[in-house]
C-alpha cells in the first residue's frame, strides 16, 4: 500500500491537520504532499489539487491512485485498512461516542470556525476576549466544546478524550489551536487537555512545519494585515 496525504498550509488548514494527525499518530506510514492554498479559479492550487479530487479541496488521501476526498470517509479508510492502529475506541458504545463527536465537529461550531480561524503562526490573545463578548455563538460554540471534552475526559478517565490518541482528538485538535491561539476563555479541564494534546510528538512537528512556512495568506487573515513586508494586527474593532 502507498499512501498520499495531500494536504494545504499548515499554519491555516485545519482540515488538514484532521487527516495528517490522524495518520502521523496512529503511525501509518504516507507521503505528504503539501500545496499553497489559493481557490482563485485556474491558480497553482486549483490546477494540481484538481488532478486528484474533484472537489479540488484539501486534505485528500490517495491510495495507488485511488482517492478519498473527505476527513471523515479518510477516518473511515485508515481505520479498515489498519484496524490495530486504535483509529477509533475498541469498545462499541465508546466507538459510537467518538463517531458522534467527530460528525459534530465535522458540521458544526461554524461561528467558532467563522470568527476564530486557525493560524498557529500568530498571536491573537489580544482580540480573543472581544471575539467572544460580540459573538455570542462563539460563546455558545465554546461551552459545547467544553462540555464535550469534560464528558469524555471523565468518562474514560484521560489522558486524552477516549484514553489513547483516537480520531476524536485529530478531529479537535484544530479547535484547540483556535482556544490558544485566540486566547479563548474554557475550563481547566479543557486548558489541561488542549496542554497534553499539544504533548503529542505529532503536534509539535505540525507547529514547527506550520512556523517555518513563512507565507502571509490574506484570504485567511481576518486580524492581521501585511504591510510593507511586516504583519501587523488589527485593532480590536476592525
Amino acid at each position: 500500500m502507498s499512501l498520499t496525504l495531500y494536504i494545504g498550509n499548515k499554519n491555516y488548514s485545519s482540515w488538514s491537520l484532521r487527516g495528517w494527525l490522524l495518520l502521523r499518530a496512529t503511525g501509518v506510514p504516507f507521503d505528504e504532499v503539501r500545496l499553497s492554498l489559493d481557490f482563485a479559479p485556474g491558480s497553482a492550487f486549483k490546477r494540481r489539487i484538481a488532478e486528484v479530487s474533484p472537489v479540488q479541496r484539501v486534505p485528500v488521501l490517495v491510495d495507488d491512485g485511488f482517492a478519498i476526498w473527505d476527513t471523515l470517509a479518510i477516518t473511515e479508510y485508515v481505520a479498515e485498512r489498519f484496524p490495530d492502529r486504535g483509529v477509533w475506541p475498541a469498545d462499541t458504545r465508546q466507538r459510537a461516542r467518538a463517531r458522534s463527536l467527530c460528525a459534530e465537529m465535522h458540521a458544526g461550531f461554524g461561528a467558532l470556525r467563522s470568527h476564530c480561524p486557525m493560524n498557529i503562526e500568530a498571536d491573537l490573545r489580544a482580540i480573543g476576549p472581544a471575539i467572544v463578548q460580540r459573538h455570542p455563538a462563539v460563546a455558545a460554540d465554546l461551552q459545547r466544546i467544553d462540555a464535550i471534552w469534560t464528558e469524555a475526559l471523565r468518562a474514560s478517565g484521560g489522558p486524552l478524550l477516549f484514553g489513547s490518541f483516537s480520531a476524536a482528538d485529530a478531529f479537535f485538535a484544530p479547535v484547540a489551536w483556535r482556544i490558544r491561539g485566540h486566547g479563548l476563555p474554557v475550563s481547566d479541564t479543557s486548558t489541561a487537555y488542549i496542554d497534553r494534546l499539544f504533548a503529542l510528538p505529532a503536534m509539535q512537528q505540525w507547529e514547527a512545519d506550520a512556523r517555518a512556512e513563512h507565507e502571509f495568506l490574506a484570504d485567511d487573515e481576518p486580524y492581521r494585515v501585511q504591510r510593507d513586508g511586516r504583519i501587523e494586527l488589527l485593532p480590536p474593532s476592525a
